[in-house]
């Protein structure tokens, strides 16, 4: 890679999912290995890579912010912006200042050679592949800042809900091969890895382009020697199967009881707008499963406020049945219009200022659900895995194997290993 004087420096920020974190951060090794080293705090970068979400008009906003700060913050900067807002509005982010390299989706991965052609032309680069022509699945398994891993084994989505702009940003569901993720796995595991997170866009629709399963891949990861646990991010709740959740009950060695299942709506008549692939029946049936086989699982639901066709009626109906449910916590959105999307085209709008008393009815909610919850585990013996704090801490903190937060006074000799402890009053988080 082309460079005038000593090692160039790179800044990194990442906007959105633990997918975008897992995939920024094996960017940041991509171009370490090319002599790229990251900027210390404070430091004048000569690079600042930014990976975009796009999920709602907040995020599109949140990114542009963003990107006006750096420039401005950093003017003799490079800007490279990649992720779904680069991939949905190219021209768009290439219009803001400072930004010389915009890199879609299917290119992210694929950044040092853009790097190049920017250093020796200082020509702006600009590269989208049509969601149609991604078709090539690049893994990443990244630790980053924190003590577990994230490790992503799917990408894409071919579910289409009318209200989401991911199949557009991130092209259709593909994956890896079992063989090639579970390597992956057991090199992290050589290096030290105790816990991972298995991301990806639809992880549940695992191995649609191999012919292998989701299943199939729980399986072969649990028994990658080293590995402590496992934990599974979003699942959709018709994916997620009764036989998985026994298994994990029953069988697994290092999964834990710990579930994140979107529900997005509490009205059948709403999922049917959103093109969902479930009913509250469903729903329902796959959380009373978890709640009766592992009853101290933590059980995240996503919820989205004010979608289009939630009536006064049908908002009341899906919050008794969000209210009904023996969840954990929920996670709460006020629907975001998206261009190009079919919703657009549904009737019964909800404004603004409603979307958002829904959503603090919600957060009220979830509030007394996850009050609920860590009460009931007190007394509980549980087993945490402790985490790194900032410099110069006093105190460190943990999860549980149900991700319920943690403190203790700092120990160096305690990061990165697991211990149990008697969940209290004084040791439990504030989990807010």
């Amino acid at each position: 890679m082309a460079q005038s004087r000593g090692p160039l420096k790179a800044a990194y920020h990442t906007l959105g999912c633990k997918l975008n974190f897992s995939e920024t951060s094996t960017i940041g090794r991509m171009l370490a290995d090319r002599g790229i080293i990251r900027a210390s705090d404070g430091e004048a970068p000569d690079i600042v890579v930014v990976n975009t979400c796009s999920v709602t008009e907040m995020a599109d906003k949140k990114g542009r912010h963003l990107i006006r700060r750096l420039a401005k913050q950093w003017p003799d900067a490079t800007i490279v912006v990649t992720g779904c807002y680069a991939q949905l509005k190219p021209e768009q982010v290439a219009s803001l200042p400072g930004v010389a390299v915009v890199l879609g989706s299917d290119e992210k991965l694929r950044i040092a050679q853009y790097l190049d052609r920017w250093l020796e032309t200082r020509a702006p680069q600009l590269a989208v592949t049509p969601p149609a022509d991604m078709t090539a699945f690049m893994p990443s398994c990244e630790r980053g800042d924190r003590t577990r891993y994230f490790l992503k084994v799917q990408d894409g989505c071919d579910y289409f809900c009318t209200y989401c702009t991911i199949p557009y940003a991130r092209g259709r569901s593909r994956s890896g091969r079992i063989d090639d993720i579970v390597g992956i796995a057991r090199k992290a595991a050589g290096e030290g890895a105790r816990e991972m997170v298995i991301t990806g866009v639809n992880i549940g629709d695992f191995g649609r382009n191999t012919g292998e399963s989701f299943f199939d891949l729980l399986r072969a990861l649990d028994d990658v020697e080293g590995i402590a646990r496992y934990r599974i991010s979003s699942i959709e709740p018709n994916l997620l199967t009764e036989e998985i959740i026994e298994w994990i009950a029953r069988d697994a060695r290092a999964f834990m009881p710990h579930f994140h299942i979107p529900l997005q709506a509490g009205s059948d008549r709403v999922l049917r707008l959103m093109n969902r692939r479930y009913d509250t029946a469903l729903f329902a049936s796959r959380i009373n499963t978890v709640r009766e086989l592992i009853p101290h699982a933590f059980i995240g639901v996503d919820v989205i406020a004010g979608a289009r066709g939630e009536t006064p009626d049908e908002w009341e109906r899906g919050f008794r049945f969000i209210e009904s449910l023996p969840i954990t916590r929920l996670h709460c959105f006020p629907y975001s219009e998206r261009p190009g999307t079919a919703a657009l085209h549904l009737a019964d709008p909800v404004d603004q200022e409603e979307k958002h008393r829904r959503v603090a009815m919600l957060m009220k909610l979830s509030e007394e659900k996850l009050r609920r919850f860590v009460a009931d585990n007190l007394g509980r013996r549980a087993s945490v895995l402790w985490e790194a704090p900032r410099p110069g801490a006093r105190m460190m903190h943990g999860f549980t194997d149900n991700y319920i937060r943690v403190d203790a006074p700092f120990d160096s000799a305690l990061v990165n290993t697991l211990s149990e402890i008697i969940l209290s009053d004084s040791n439990i988080s504030d989990q807010q």
